[in-house]
Parts: structure tokens; C-alpha cells; sequence
């Protein structure tokens, strides 16, 4: 009797094994749930590196370089204007 009841607990044990092994993913189902959350992943790094660089674009110091560089360049483009006038 032992040996029939010890017969019917390794089978409940084997198929309750075997039921949770298929519920496991494949590994080509981890492959494609890893692809999905690195592609999810790099979407997400690339927005906010854009949102980003467009602050620092539209930031007060980034305006205000800008403006003083054109300015800058103008002077100087100027000095070389008044300096070596074109000969016509």
C-alpha cells in the first residue's frame, strides 16, 4: 500500500513539474520580451535627451551666447570690412 501511495505522490509531483515547465518562456520568448524592453528603453532615453537638448537650446545663457556671438562675429567682420576695403 505504501509503495502505491509513494507511486501516486512522484506522479502528482511529475505532472505538477510538468505544467509548471510549460508556462516557462522559450528562450526566443525571453529574446523577444528582452528586444521589446530594450527598443521601449532606448525610445524612452532618446525623448528625454531631446526634451533635454531643446531646454538647454531655449535656456537664457544658450540665447543670450548666441547673441553675443553674432555680435561679435559682426564687429569683427567690420574691422576686416574697414581695414582692407574691397577694390573695385
Amino acid at each position: 500500500m505504501k509503495l502505491a501511495v509513494a507511486i501516486a505522490v512522484l506522479m502528482l509531483v511529475f505532472a505538477a513539474h510538468t505544467e509548471a515547465q510549460e508556462e516557462e518562456q522559450t528562450i526566443e520568448q525571453r529574446f523577444a520580451t528582452f528586444q521589446t524592453q530594450v527598443k521601449e528603453l532606448t525610445q524612452d532615453l532618446a525623448e528625454k535627451t531631446k526634451a533635454a537638448l531643446e531646454s538647454i537650446h531655449q535656456s537664457d545663457f544658450a540665447t543670450q551666447s548666441r547673441s553675443w556671438f553674432t555680435e561679435q562675429f559682426e564687429k569683427v567682420k567690420q574691422k576686416v570690412e574697414e581695414t582692407f576695403p574691397k577694390a573695385s
